[in-house]
């Protein structure tokens, strides 16, 4: 894909909104929909990479109700023409369908490739990749159990949605807080990921979320890997121009 003159790819991740109440995060809901508003004037595509809903499970005719307005701008930007990509996190995982069905909007559930002006990205959540995350791996087999999801399914939305909301803010294992700490270049294990996979395939750019800290870690001679940070405590994102990626903080 060439990147027409003026226009740029934007990336986002770890919004979590939900949590930890509803309320609390009606502020960042708000700050993410002007975000959205300032991008969309010269976006040639956006990539959500995760986490943007603190819990999302998909029944067969049901879906959280809150943050409707996220949905309806979504709806809005990708009816423009604006190409939105999702990635599942492990948050908001148990996606069925919705998205793709009600706002044309592609959902992926592994890291994929893309190519921009040439450069070539790898792009995904960033859960359970890399020689870490260890608790979580563990975790992420049930979450992706056919099984656990059908049994899921037949608990009523007042329970399910409840159960996991309450267990998504109070586990730290699942919502990441656990290791949100820099490790060290030679320790990120997303950045040892990306060098791994350099052994047999090159890319410019490997570009995740996740870690809710905003990164730039040289990988290889002509690659870097990128964390995109969050829309908690940094509010950051990144910026590819056709010709340069850049992490940048919105001046709220």
């Amino acid at each position: 894909m060439q990147i027409p003159e003026g226009k740029k790819i934007y990336f986002s991740s770890d919004n979590h909104l939900g949590a930890p109440t509803q309320e609390l995060s009606k502020p960042r809901e708000q700050k993410f929909l002007a975000w959205l508003d300032e991008v969309k004037v010269d976006a040639a595509a956006i990539f959500l990479l995760g986490d943007l809903f603190d819990f999302w499970f998909e029944y067969k005719h049901v879906v959280p109700k809150n943050h409707v307005r996220v949905l309806g701008k979504l709806a809005e930007i990708a009816d423009s023409g604006i190409p939105i990509y999702f990635f599942v996190g492990n948050h908001d995982l148990w996606m069925f369908g919705y998205f793709e069905e009600e706002l044309g909007i592609p959902v992926y559930h592994k890291p994929k490739t893309f190519e921009f002006n040439d450069k070539k990205f790898l792009i995904g959540h960033g859960d359970g990749l890399g020689p870490g995350d260890k608790g979580y791996k563990r975790m992420k087999k049930i979450f992706t159990s056919k099984f656990f999801q059908w049994c899921f399914k037949w608990l009523h939305p007042d329970i399910g949605v409840g159960i996991a909301r309450y267990l998504s803010v109070k586990n730290k294992l699942i919502s990441g807080d656990e290791d949100a700490k820099f490790l060290g270049e030679d320790q990120e294990w997303l950045a040892l990921y990306a060098k791994h996979k350099l052994e047999t395939e090159h890319f410019d750019y490997f570009i995740f979320g996740h870690r809710h800290l905003p990164m730039e870690i040289k990988v290889g001679e002509s690659s870097t890997y990128i964390n995109l940070g969050d829309w908690i405590n940094h509010y950051t994102y990144g910026v590819f121009d056709g010709k340069h990626f850049n992490l940048q903080k919105h001046p709220f």
